[in-house]
Parts: structure tokens; C-alpha cells; sequence
């Protein structure tokens, strides 16, 4: 059951209450008489349970195991292959007038 904070209009007096959704409001002050109003404040929120958070749409055990490369130690690297690049000979044609 939710607990619901009134305070009095005349007196400024703040009074908690635990009442179901279905009870009526409270109304009249017991220490003054006077009216009384619902307070509305901020509510605090916690999240329990899975699907709450990013991490919990990404997989089965996301959150539970932290991820490491799936690369095996014992495979070594690729090999850095080096190609001297050769100029293409030229298509110029040299013709020579006697």
C-alpha cells in the first residue's frame, strides 16, 4: 500500500498516510481542523531485475562475464609483406629527325 504526505492549509502540519488506492482521501486536520491537501514530491525509483539497464539487451551474460578478445594467444600475427613498387615503363616515343 502506497504511503500519501497531506498537509494542512491553516497549520502547515504534515501527516503521512498509508491508505489503498481505493480509501479516500483525508480531508480535515486532527491537530487544527483545518483542510487538508495531497503532497506530491519526487519518487525514488529502484530498478530491480533484468531489462532495466544497456548492458541487459545485449546478451544472455553480458553483465555476468566481462568480454575479452575471442583471439587464441598461440596464433601469431599476420606477416607484414613489403612490395617494392616498380615504375611502369613509359609509352613515350621518342623519334629522332636526321
Amino acid at each position: 500500500m502506497p504511503t500519501y504526505e497531506y498537509e494542512c492549509q491553516s497549520c502547515h502540519q504534515r501527516v503521512e498516510a498509508v491508505q489503498k488506492f481505493s480509501d479516500p482521501d483525508l480531508t480535515v486536520c486532527a491537530n487544527c481542523g483545518g483542510e487538508l491537501r495531497k503532497v506530491f514530491s519526487a519518487v525514488g525509483i529502484v530498478f530491480k531485475g533484468s531489462g532495466f539497464y544497456k548492458n541487459d539487451s545485449r546478451g544472455k551474460s553480458s553483465s555476468a562475464t566481462p568480454t575479452t578478445p575471442s583471439t587464441p594467444a598461440s596464433t601469431p600475427a599476420p606477416a607484414a609483406t613489403t612490395e617494392k613498387s616498380t615504375p611502369a615503363p613509359s609509352t613515350t616515343s621518342t623519334t629522332s629527325t636526321d
